[in-house]
């Protein structure tokens, strides 16, 4: 995402002494680096969207991998005899592939397919045979897969273009005249997005289309966005999906309901009615009840996400996990229809469980790991076979996710060349907050690290804020560790996978006594003879950029700073971000314009007076959710105060594709590791305890 850093050293900082015992005495000058490096991204592999067919015997999955000559990670589908381990590739050309799906005989196998520079398509593929037909021939991408029970249609969400509001129109054109492109009119509450730009006019609706092709038909219509995942009425004449119909809907965005249609009529049925979000419904085995995930929003910061189940028609809707006290974020029905697997944080640790129509949870399997690879967030996702036997990404800190199937790991996609490496090695740290608090954190070690060693220490802080770390790979972490840093990573109050009282501790209250939690880690890292406290720096994304803002305004005991893609001011946040909207209605009680003191009090902007640290400002240059114009009135601020800084754009990149093309991934790392170096001082002494 770095284009205009791709000049730097991918391979960051040379070594610390203590690191050098990794390479072997015999390697020459011409020997590959032991150490990670920056090149080393795109060697990486990684598993995603497991599917196991309906007997067990396969598993359909994505594999991800770095291709150096066009600077992005791939996608090519591939299968896996459950029995013998062996892979085979299905998918696996020029272009992207993705969305795997099996028909419910598992005789087929949908999937959505693009070759270079052409648009996705949707696939199906014989398994017999292995003869594969494009089914679909669209402008745009489907999206949602589902199958009807009877395998003989499929279902899919795609964005249907529209026109926008048209006011007055240009003079005439003389023939051949070049002129300047037309008015760009602009009346939706939510114009852009992070990662699709500005919108085109358009709405999301459901379609479907006969599985041995032909011309899709369109089902939902209107001013309104229709969305999956789908799921097909046992007798495949309906069609259960999510959405928000409301009059009022661009203003009121969380309140979507689950909804039928009838795929003969298209006439529509609303089936939940409460304010909040409901979503992900999944028709049982049965068609006697729907189960789907969804919240009474009370305006808080977060609200965990239960596992509802109701009648077919609307009726008699209950929580079954009201008390679990976790965010429930996948729910798939078992073959018998007596209970739901479903996956959620818990403690730092993805797992998924069965939970029977009494509420009972049974844990099946823990350690789902997955999702973006240069910062360890938890993830993973999972499916079950009809004999209940569950697929799933999953892994540790060791390399990234791989896939998985009832505990046991069925890939090693990284296991060979990985082991040329010398990794930086992860330790759980014992933390206790001010308030008693006890705060989950980790230190990676640099390869080599020798105990009682005292080493830089840079304390990396995850965004959301309501998301959470976890002991899982960092490529990030790594480039750091092997530039001679121990990398620490907490999740502070606010953090989930703890419960909604700890997540919601900063609920109209952020950034505050979070800080505290970071702090009582850093002296932690110190106390624990690792960290030298003379060598400290501090860095983070999005919610941790707004934290690494507000920490160097607030104490100078970091040598140097970097804040990547931050909230400077929330006043101007509010009004910029793509969901115009939020953070009026989750982050304050008023309007900015009603109560203007409170976003300025949780402003970093608003200690920049205090600011004597180093501080480099990193954003992507299409960054939609914290806009450029958050990091370039801190640039301006630090600047005119005289502090030491940078501003470095990603260039092309979106807040969420922030290090999706390698080069970018590891220049960024570079960058940050170039601005640390500036103000490391000289090691301090080894010795434990000084």
């Amino acid at each position: 995402m770095f284009r205009h850093f791709a000049v730097l050293l991918l391979a960051g900082t040379a070594a610390p002494a203590f690191a050098q015992e990794a390479t072997s005495p015999a390697a020459t000058a011409q020997a590959p680096s032991r150490l990670f490096t920056g090149s080393d991204l795109f060697s990486l592999e990684q598993a995603s969207d497991p599917q196991i067919s309906p007997d067990g015997s396969r598993i359909a999955y994505v594999r991800r991998s770095g291709d150096i000559m066009s600077d992005q990670m791939r996608s090519a589908i591939w299968l896996i005899d459950t029995k013998t381990g062996v892979q085979t590739p299905l998918a696996a050309g020029p272009g992207s592939h993705s969305s795997p799906r099996w028909s419910p005989d598992g005789t087929r196998l949908a999937y959505v397919s693009a070759g270079e520079g052409q648009s996705p398509q949707l696939h199906v593929r014989w398994m017999a045979s292995g003869e594969t037909a494009r089914i679909t021939g669209m402008a745009d991408s489907p999206d949602a897969l589902s199958w009807s029970p009877d395998g003989r249609q499929i279902a899919y969400v795609m964005r249907v273009p529209g026109e926008g509001m048209k006011l007055g129109k240009a003079p005439p054109k003389p023939e051949g005249a070049k002129w300047a492109e037309p008015l760009e009119v602009i009346d939706r509450v939510t114009y852009r997005a992070d990662g699709a730009g500005y919108l085109k006019p358009g709405y999301d609706h459901l379609f479907v289309v006969s599985a041995d092709g032909g011309a899709p038909r369109q089902l939902t219509f209107g001013d309104f966005n229709d969305g999956g995942p789908l799921s097909w009425s046992r007798d495949g004449r309906a069609i259960v999906f999510a959405t928000n119909r409301r009059a009022d809907w661009e203003r009121e965005p969380n309140d979507s309901d689950i909804h039928s249609v009838d795929v003969a009529s298209g006439a529509l049925t609303q089936l939940t009615r409460r304010y909040g979000p409901d979503a992900a419904p999944a028709v049982s085995p049965d068609g006697a009840r729907i189960a789907y995930l969804g919240y009474d929003d009370k305006r808080r910061s977060h609200e965990p996400a239960q596992l509802y189940v109701m009648d077919r028609d609307g009726s008699n809707p209950r929580s079954l996990t009201a008390s679990l006290d976790r965010e429930i974020d996948t729910a798939v029905w078992a073959k018998d229809g007596r209970s739901i697997f479903v996956s959620y944080d818990d403690h730092a640790v993805k797992k998924v469980a069965r939970i029977d129509l009494n509420g009972r949870v049974t844990p099946v399997v823990d350690g789902l790991a997955g999702g973006g690879l240069d910062r360890p967030y938890t993830g993973g996702t999972f499916s079950v076979s009809n004999d209940g036997r569950v697929a799933y990404t999953g892994g540790d800190w060791r390399k990234p996710a791989d896939v998985w199937l009832n505990g046991r790991p069925v890939t090693q996609l990284n296991e060979t060349w990985l082991a040329g490496k010398a990794m930086g090695q992860l330790r759980p740290l014992d933390v206790t907050s001010k308030d008693g608090r006890k705060i989950d954190s980790w230190l990676v070690l640099p390869p080599g690290y020798q105990p009682g060693a005292r080493v830089p220490l840079i304390l990396e802080i995850h965004g959301g804020p309501h998301t959470a770390y976890a002991p899982v790979f960092s490529s990030d972490y790594q480039l750091y560790a092997a530039a001679g840093y121990a990398v620490l990573y907490t999740n502070p109050r606010g953090s989930t996978s703890y419960g909604a009282e700890f997540a919601n501790l900063i609920d109209k209250n952020y950034p505050a006594e979070d800080y505290d939690d970071l702090m009582a880690a850093v002296d932690a890292a110190i106390g624990a003879g690792v960290a030298d406290p003379n060598n400290l720096f501090v860095t983070g994304g999005s919610g941790g950029g707004v934290l690494t803002s507000w920490i160097v305004g607030k104490t100078d005991r970091f040598k140097a700073a970097a804040t990547q893609k931050p909230v400077i001011n929330w006043i101007s946040e509010a009004l910029t971000m793509d969901g115009t909207g939020f953070t009026s209605r989750y982050w304050f009680a008023k309007q900015p314009w009603e109560d203007p003191m409170s976003y300025w009090a949780r402003s970093p902007l608003s200690l920049v007076g205090n600011v004597k640290t180093p501080t480099l400002v990193v954003v992507g240059s299409e960054d939609y959710r914290t806009p450029v114009s958050e990091s370039e009135q801190y640039y301006a601020a630090l600047q005119i105060r005289g502090v030491p800084t940078a501003l470095v754009k990603v260039t092309g990149a979106s807040h969420g594709g922030f290090t999706a093309r390698p080069s970018q991934s590891a220049a960024k790392a570079s960058a940050i590791l170039a601005w640390f170096d500036k103000y490391r001082g000289s090691a301090a002494a080894a010795t434990a305890g000084n």
